[in-house]
């Protein structure tokens, strides 16, 4: 795996555990914050042909 790809991965998973954290302390705009840079990284990652795993989030 490449350090971009890495780095890409880690971004996503960070993202996620901070949307879980929003959603949970009820900070809806938080959650939309975090949702908008998901979507992104996501968006990013499939521009690269960047394998995301399901996450359920």
């Amino acid at each position: 795996m490449d350090a971009f790809t890495a780095g890409l991965l880690q971004r996503i998973k960070a993202t996620e555990s901070d949307l879980t954290r929003a959603r949970d302390e009820g900070d809806d705009f938080l959650v939309e914050v975090e949702l908008g840079e998901l979507d992104d990284l996501h968006r990013l990652a499939a521009e690269h042909g960047v394998e995301v795993g399901v996450s359920g989030v």
